[in-house]
């Protein structure tokens, strides 16, 4: 076991504590540190936030423990506790696919061999490729790298940076991270931490990360590491100011080449007709690879005889009237029948990330089995892209291209109802998942009382289709506000709490919830119960639930968000308050409390419990809530003894989770476990090992069937810990 009177091994200890509290058994292990801290310093010692601020504290608790052996073997039992990182030995091999007949780009490929294979100096390996829409950019290193796996044994990292709307620097770390096998509990809510730990992890790996689509050097800064054996391409319209990386740029391809790749790609050969109409492909597409791509796909059409008898090969308009790209698929789209032109024009007007076939038949009005077809058609054109052959998207400057083509031809009453009708899909298929995910809960929304329950099998199976979806519902809620529709948009963002509190997917929701805090204010500018939906506790209500709802995603982010969501949940208890929605108001207070006990203040939060119980005692008899209110105040009894645990008041924290374990043993094995957990820790503190070794086997008896990871690895260490103290 690490020594507790060292003050490296408590900094190490706190780090990897702070890492872990994407987990419930995480949270209560830091909750356990912020015990001892008070303890040992007989003062309440904020939650440290940050490197400097974790290592002054750890200097504290070390020269406590060298001077007092139970402050050593408190240490000691939070060392043995305390989540294991394992270092993660998998290879990602995420680098797409290279185009087929890839053409000439000799200088862009030797310029990255050149920067591969120089000799390490200390600098960083960073190439950005660059060069118009349309050119071949991420073509360059993705063929490059296909071509070199040989020198990368540890893997190749590719991202997206543009997906779902654009990824900040935290995002993309995330992606990385859980690419390398760092589960998802184990990424470090701070961002600071995730740079720390993606770049310990490719140290001494030989690893390519192609970072595509970047906006700048902020956005690509934090995922650069000075590894020698780490070689760092990123893919930009432009060289991106101030980023030290090679310039590789890419123009179009020469007339000899550009000949080449066309020929390669339709399969006629330069005579006769042929040679005219291969001839004005070529002048039209400018050397731009996928201006000739997307002509190629169409070739076929283009051949046949117009319906004047005369031969517009592509339907394209004069050279030089658009550029390459655009020309190109322009002249893809009007060869297209009428039902698929229509498709590609409604699914354009908003950047969804993926488009399945249900999607598709929802926005057109048209069944899932032309869908498909359709979405097909637009594949085999050039208009759609597809990785799987069932979720399709759209390259930035095509839909661009049939958005402008759809506010033309389907009229802004027309686009306004496509959209619509894709939100209202998002929304019928978000609500009953989220509500077989999360039984239990009370909630808002008019549809979770209308809706029949979804095709789910059970919780996990609802959480997983959520979970698969979550990005096109994140896009949902970006759309309906684009739009207008503040109701949409809160429905949707009420319909994700499950994805966010059971599979913790805080970080990517976050965007979404803050558009629900703008709706509700739209309906409730005032907090004061204005006309709005017809939902419980009206307009206010639903205030106090987006922000709430907010708050607890702002609070997983770590120490830096806290500030921001202890005012999103004073908005929620005032918003829920003026409404007399006493369910909301409570919520909001206890998720304070909540977040109190993250911070170490463990009176405040006790005081914050003691006034959330006081408002749920309020909700009268056959009132809105009222069935939901035993279980709310079990939860709070919890809270409750968890506060006095952190103040040191063992025998009131006792009463308190006992009376909150007798109500959950009758209904809900999983929060009993938790309470049990709870009382074994309080029992061990207060000096009865033999008392807390029963609550911890009993807790893991109930955990057991079900599985719960690192939360049965802790009880079992934690019953190993009172056992020892039993035999002294």
């Amino acid at each position: 076991m690490l020594d507790p009177t060292s003050m490296g091994a408590v900094s190490a200890l706190l780090s990897t504590m702070a890492a872990s509290m994407a987990t419930e058994a995480g949270k209560r292990g830091w909750e356990s540190l912020g015990a001892l801290a008070r303890r040992i310093t007989g003062r309440e010692v904020p939650a440290p936030v940050g490197a400097g601020e974790r290592d002054e504290l750890a200097a504290a608790l070390a020269g406590a423990a060298a001077d007092d052996p139970e402050y050593a073997r408190a240490l000691g039992v939070l060392f043995r506790t305390a989540p294991v990182r394992v270092r993660p030995t998998e290879v990602p091999r995420r680098l797409p696919a290279t185009v087929r007949f890839f053409t000439d780009r000799r200088l862009p490929l030797k310029q990255l061999d050149k920067e591969a294979g120089r000799k390490a100096d200390g600098l960083p390996r960073v190439a950005v490729v660059y060069g118009p829409a349309g050119i071949g950019t991420s073509a360059v290193p993705i063929h490059w790298g296909s071509r070199n796996a040989h020198r990368f044994p540890d893997g190749q990292l590719y991202l997206d940076l543009r997906a779902g709307g654009g990824l900040d620097a935290p995002a993309a770390l995330r992606r990385f991270l859980r690419a390398l096998g760092v589960d998802d509990k184990d990424v470090p809510p701070a961002a600071e931490d995730r740079i720390d730990l993606f770049r310990t992890l490719v140290a001494d790996r030989r690893l390519l990360v192609v970072l595509d689509h970047a906006r700048s050097a902020a956005q690509v800064g934090p995922l650069l590491t000075g590894a020698p054996g780490v070689f760092t391409v990123v893919v930009a319209r432009r060289p991106l100011a101030g980023l030290d990386a090679v310039p590789v740029p890419v123009g179009p391809l020469d007339a000899k080449d550009a000949r080449s790749l066309l020929g390669d790609l339709t399969g006629l050969r330069w005579r006769g007709d042929e040679a005219a109409v291969l001839q004005d492909i070529l002048d039209r597409c400018g050397g731009y690879p996928h201006a000739l791509r997307t002509a190629a796909a169409s070739l076929d059409l283009a051949r046949e005889p117009g319906p004047d008898g005369g031969a517009p090969p592509l339907g394209l308009p004069a050279a030089g009237d658009l550029d390459p790209v655009r020309a190109a698929v322009d002249g893809a789209y009007r060869a297209l029948p009428a039902d698929a032109a229509r498709l590609h024009r409604l699914l354009a007007l908003h950047p969804w990330p993926a488009i399945g076939p249900a999607q598709a038949a929802a926005t057109a009005e048209i069944t899932e089995t032309e869908a498909e077809r359709l979405l097909g058609t637009l594949a085999e054109r050039g208009l759609l892209e597809t990785r799987d052959g069932v979720r399709y998207h759209h390259r930035p400057l095509v839909r661009q291209h049939a958005e402008a083509l759809a506010a033309q031809e389907d009229r802004p009453a027309g686009c306004a109802a496509a959209v619509a009708r894709t939100v209202t899909w998002a929304l019928r298929l978000a609500v009953p998942a989220d509500r077989a995910a999360l039984p239990e809960r009370w909630h808002l929304g008019p549809l979770y009382g209308l809706l029949p329950p979804g095709p789910y099998d059970g919780p996990r199976a609802a959480l997983g289709v959520l979970d698969c979806e979550l990005p096109t519902l994140v896009a949902a809620v970006s759309a309906a506000e684009a739009y207008g529709d503040h109701d949409s948009v809160w429905q949707l963002c009420e319909a994700l709490w499950a994805v966010q509190l059971k599979a913790g997917r805080h970080e990517e929701v976050l965007p979404a919830l803050r558009a629900g805090v703008r709706a509700a204010r739209a309906l409730a500018p005032g907090a004061d119960g204005a006309p709005g939906p017809e939902v419980s506790g009206g307009p206010a209500g639903v205030r106090a639930r987006m922000h709430t709802q907010l708050a607890l995603a702002l609070t997983e982010q770590g120490a830096g968000h806290f500030a921001e969501a202890e005012e999103e949940l004073r908005d929620a208890a005032r918003a829920a308050s003026s409404a007399g929605h006493r369910l909301g108001q409570a919520t909001a207070v206890e998720t304070l409390g909540l977040l109190r006990l993250r911070q170490w203040r463990y009176a405040e939060a006790l005081e914050l419990f003691e006034e959330a119980d006081a408002v749920l005692v309020t909700v009268p008899e056959g009132g809105e809530g009222r069935g939901d209110v035993p279980r709310a105040r079990a939860l709070l009894e919890r809270h409750r003894g968890r506060a006095l645990r952190g103040l040191g008041r063992y025998d009131e924290a006792t009463r308190w989770l006992e009376q909150a374990l007798e109500f959950f043993r009758t209904a809900d094995d999983y929060n009993a476990a938790r309470a049990l957990t709870d009382l074994g820790e309080v029992c061990g503190e207060a000096g009865r090992p033999e008392e807390a070794r029963a609550r911890f086997e009993e807790a893991a008896g109930l955990l057991g069937d079900g599985g719960a990871g690192y939360h049965l690895i802790r009880l079992r260490e934690l019953r190993e810990t009172v056992e020892g103290d039993g035999e002294r």
